[in-house]
């Protein structure tokens, strides 16, 4: 179907012939829309996890002078 039919206007030569056809939004307006951040507060702490890391690299660089202290 050519755009001359759908608009009940026979014989355009253009586009620019075309009346304007706009959408809109709906009476009353569109629905809000829902968001949020629902974050859960699960889980360890910030300074439960810093000193976890901290903990775990000290037990670390302790093995290394361990391994070092043989190695002498």
């Amino acid at each position: 179907m050519t755009e001359a039919v759908i608009r009940k206007k026979p014989g355009m030569a253009s586009v620019k012939d075309m009346p304007l056809l706009q959408d809109g939004p709906p009476p009353g307006g569109f629905a809000p829309v829902r968001y949020a951040r629902r974050i859960p507060n699960k889980g360890p702490s910030a300074m439960a996890i810093f000193l976890a890391a901290f903990g775990a690299f000290s037990y670390g660089m302790y093995q290394v002078g361990q391994g070092n202290k043989i190695r002498r």
